[in-house]
Formats: C-alpha cells, sequence, structure tokens
C-alpha cells in the first residue's frame, strides 16, 4: 500500500536534484505533490515526469525570499488540495556563484551572508509559519527541514551556508516543541555530499575520489537516498519520530577525522 496515499506535500527547490526525486518519490508512494521552483516552467517540468507515471501534482512558482510568494504558495495548495500534510523544505541558495564567494568570516560580503540567511534559513521559517495553521486546523502534518553536514562540522569556506544549515537543526526542535501536541512533527534531513546531475558535472573526480575515502559507505549519496529517507520521515511509520536530525550522508560526520588516513596507513602496512 502506497505509504503516502492521501496525503499532500509541498516540496521546495524541487525543480532538480534532491528536491525533484523527493517531489516524483512522494507522487509514487500517492502523495498530491505540489512542485516549487523558482519558475513555473521548471517546476512544471518536474510535474510532467510525475503525471507520466500516473501520479498527480501541481507546479507553483515561489521564490521563498519573498514572504507574499510564500503566502500565495500555501493558498494555491489549500485552494488546489484543500490540506497540507507534509512540507519539504528543500530550497537552498546552492547556485556555484554564491558557495565561490562564501568564504572565511574575515572576508564575507554582509550581502552575501543576507541573500543566503533569507533563502536558507527565512524561507523554511516562513513556509513553516504559513503551512502551520492548515496543519493544525486538519489535525497534524509533518515538517521536514533538509539541512547539511556543513551545519555539523567547520570548515575553511562556506561560513554562510553552514551557520545557515545549523540554525535550521535548531529551528526543526522550536517547530517540534511548539506545535508537537497538536499533531505536527518535525525532523530535520541532514544531507552529505550527493551526486547530482550538476555535481558530477562540476566536481572534478580527484576531489570526489577524496570525499569518497571519508565516507563510511563505498559510495558516495545520490538523489534517491535522500529521498528515500524523506519518505520516511514523511510517512506515518515515523509518527513517533519528531525533533531529530536524520543524518543521511554514508557515515561522512560518525567518525574521527583521521579515520580515512589511518585507513591508507594501514593497508600499506605501516
Amino acid at each position: 500500500m502506497a505509504r503516502l496515499a492521501g496525503k499532500v506535500a509541498i516540496v521546495t527547490g524541487a525543480s532538480a536534484g534532491i528536491g525533484a526525486e523527493t517531489a516524483k518519490r512522494f507522487a509514487e508512494e500517492g502523495a498530491k505533490v505540489v512542485v516549487v521552483a523558482r519558475t513555473v516552467a521548471r517546476a512544471q517540468a518536474v510535474v510532467d515526469q510525475i503525471k507520466a507515471k500516473g501520479g498527480e501534482a501541481l507546479a507553483v512558482a515561489c521564490d521563498i525570499a519573498n514572504e507574499d510568494q510564500i503566502k500565495a504558495m500555501i493558498e494555491q495548495t489549500i485552494a488546489a488540495y484543500g490540506r497540507i500534510d507534509i512540507l519539504d523544505n528543500n530550497a537552498a541558495l546552492t547556485d556555484s556563484d554564491a558557495q565561490m564567494a562564501d568564504g572565511a568570516v574575515a572576508d564575507m560580503d554582509s550581502t552575501l551572508w543576507d541573500r543566503i540567511m533569507a533563502v536558507n534559513l527565512r524561507g523554511p521559517m516562513l513556509c513553516s509559519k504559513y503551512a502551520i495553521p492548515h496543519m493544525v486546523k486538519q489535525g497534524g502534518g509533518s515538517i521536514i527541514f533538509v539541512t547539511s553536514g556543513k551545519g555539523t562540522q567547520g570548515d575553511l569556506g562556506q561560513s554562510a551556508y553552514g551557520a545557515s544549515k545549523a540554525a535550521l537543526i535548531n529551528l526543526t526542535q522550536n517547530v517540534a516543541t511548539q506545535y508537537g501536541k497538536q499533531g505536527i512533527r518535525a525532523n530535520a534531513l541532514v544531507v552529505g555530499l550527493v551526486l547530482t546531475e550538476g555535481l558530477e558535472k562540476n566536481m572534478p573526480k580527484p576531489l570526489r575520489d577524496v570525499i569518497e575515502s571519508h565516507h563510511l559507505t563505498p559510495y558516495l549519496g545520490l538523489p534517491r537516498h535522500i529521498a528515500d529517507a524523506a519518505v520516511f520521515l514523511a510517512a506515518d511509520e515515523s509518527a513517533f519520530v519528531t525533533g531529530q536530525a536524520l543524518f543521511a550522508d554514508g557515515g561522512f560526520t560518525a567518525h574521527s577525522a583521521a579515520v580515512s588516513d589511518f585507513r591508507k596507513m594501514f593497508a600499506g602496512g605501516h
């Protein structure tokens, strides 16, 4: 039986990569899916794929840095389907220009910092703000905040991105605490490196190999791996799971930083 049958799901940042795969997995499991992207054309491309496999979906354009557009997106969802059972806050600012400019703190451009926070942190907060009253009215729902291992570790760059993703974990706990007695669950899905199409094209293989050596799995993550974890958090089978951070990162953050070096040393007989 479809695990999300009868449910209505919103997935933001759903035009490609993890978001698109999550939207398609939700539809495969029986949900009616609102596919949210910055342009309706990009959202519609995913909707067409869902419908081609017999699913039901709606394309909605929304810039989650814009509060009025978020309100309109929630209203469109209610107008089309009458309820919201699942909110998957997947959208984030990940374009290459922003990532390259997001460096060390002493070099940080405050305008870029504010832009990253507006999309990565303020956007999910506002999506939740406007979805929660509808969930409360119907008796509950599941909110998923897609965050990153960057929010649990220090790094040489991506200071703003990491801070925004760390804050999402605490936002998850606040939502779970404030609305749990009204039937709303909130969980953070902590994502590691995922081989999206864009990453495969733009990340050199030697760099991928270095990162893979620090995984506990013999492979890097795929969008499907993250989408499957999102289905679990969205479905009733996780009814007793809330306020938690589920790491879907191949064990990248679960071990000592020296493990990869020790593995190479032991393999060499030293």
